[in-house]
């Protein structure tokens, strides 16, 4: 079996796998998707493994910034993994995911997520689960009652405002800590932000984009900066509420429109599952961000069969908000998998850790190394 770039002319194959795969795409969403991937072609981004001339398998790999702590990492975003229904059971997702893993690296990217169709095979190549899409289904009336603190100018946007676009989710990403948020390159945002079905809002500090599902309203997504965009957003979202009797939207952990609803009884939630894994542990951990107030200074040991450079012993060193990671002495600290590492960088307890089988040896450092990394990711984008 080959793994090769895909070219152009491999489109309508891998729509046929993907199609095998996830079920068909319309005639629009088809084109949609082409436009989407075809600059990822040239970049190499997008995989194929092929036995002779066959197209057998694929995956694609985005480019991803996401935000650890407040601090933006160069994050793979591995998507429309696919093997053939007559090809599965021999081996071909998990060649094409170690190349995956290699070429991600190469790209430059620091980590990789994921949203698993199944499990095993992403955890034995060291991806772990991290966090969720959390998806909340809010009655309408309810945010109906949201009103606005203050006037706050809203704008409906196009394609034109990517760029400007951009630069708000940074900055609001940034101001909150946010860890987990992922943000699409200006391309794609040109692409979602041309769909003529979407009603998409920006304001200085946030913005929302929705659209309507059946008689209800879907938010793809609402990040706001301050208490009055947030008002101002919600409440807009609201004012369907004469029409539509659910908004299902994605959204944060501790998300502030459960704050700002004047009566919760209880939160109806999905949570569709995403993985992630450490591609260069040296450099995603200095360029992750970390509580200001925390010092740490630990030595731990990595195992990572698939990049034999992550594998040894590290000494982590947190302060004033950044940290390092430096080779230490190969025999002294606690033991992890890639897969633990990638866990404990995005905020998973050590004690979690360790009851799963993926920490062991001393504890000692168990405490500092959970205020180090504590988070709770999170993702508003599906990919």
């Amino acid at each position: 079996m080959e793994i090769r770039d895909l070219t152009e002319a491999d489109l309508d194959a891998v729509l046929d796998g993907r199609k095998r795969a996830f079920g068909p795409l319309s005639e629009g969403s088809a084109a949609v998707w082409r436009k989407l991937v075809l600059p990822f072609l040239a970049e190499g981004r997008y995989l194929g493994a092929f036995a002779g001339n066959r197209l057998v398998g694929t995956a694609r790999i985005n480019p991803y910034t996401q935000w650890w702590h407040g601090r933006p990492v160069s994050m793979g975003g591995v998507a429309s993994v696919t093997v053939s229904p007559e090809d599965r059971g021999r081996g071909a997702g998990r060649q094409i995911m170690l190349a995956v893993i290699e070429r991600a690296a190469e790209l430059g990217h620091l980590v990789s997520a994921l949203y698993p169709a199944t499990t095993h095979v992403y955890r034995r190549l060291g991806w772990e689960h991290a966090g969720a899409q959390l998806i909340a289904a809010i009655p309408a009336e309810a945010l109906r009652r949201v009103t606005a603190a203050e006037p706050v100018a809203l704008r409906r946007m196009g394609p034109g405002d990517a760029a400007e676009l951009r630069s708000v989710i940074a900055r609001v990403y940034t101001a909150t800590r946010a860890s987990g948020p992922i943000l699409y390159d200006e391309e794609t945002w040109r692409l979602w932000l041309d769909d003529d079905d979407d009603f998409c809002y920006l304001a200085d500090d946030g913005f929302v984009t929705y659209s309507w599902s059946g008689e209800d309203i879907r938010v793809d997504n609402l990040v706001a900066g301050s208490e009055a965009t947030a008002r101002a957003l919600w409440a807009m979202v609201g004012t369907h509420a004469t029409v539509a009797k659910q908004v299902r939207a994605p959204i944060m952990p501790d998300d502030p429109v459960f704050w700002l609803l004047a009566d919760r009884k209880e939160d109806t939630l999905t949570q569709p599952r995403w993985m992630f894994r450490l591609l260069d542990v040296a450099e995603a951990i200095e360029a992750r961000g970390y509580p200001a107030a925390v010092t740490v200074d630990a030595v731990v040991q990595v195992q990572d069969a698939q990049r034999p450079g992550n594998s040894g012993g590290w000494r982590i060193e947190v302060g004033g908000g950044s940290g390092a990671a430096t080779r230490a002495d190969s025999g002294a600290g606690p033991v992890l998998g890639i897969g633990g590492l990638s866990a404990l960088y995005a905020g998973i307890p050590a004690s979690t850790l360790r009851r799963a089988g993926l920490l062991t040896g001393p504890t000692d450092e168990d405490e500092a190394l959970d205020a180090a990394f504590a988070a709770k990711p999170y993702m508003l984008d599906y990919f």
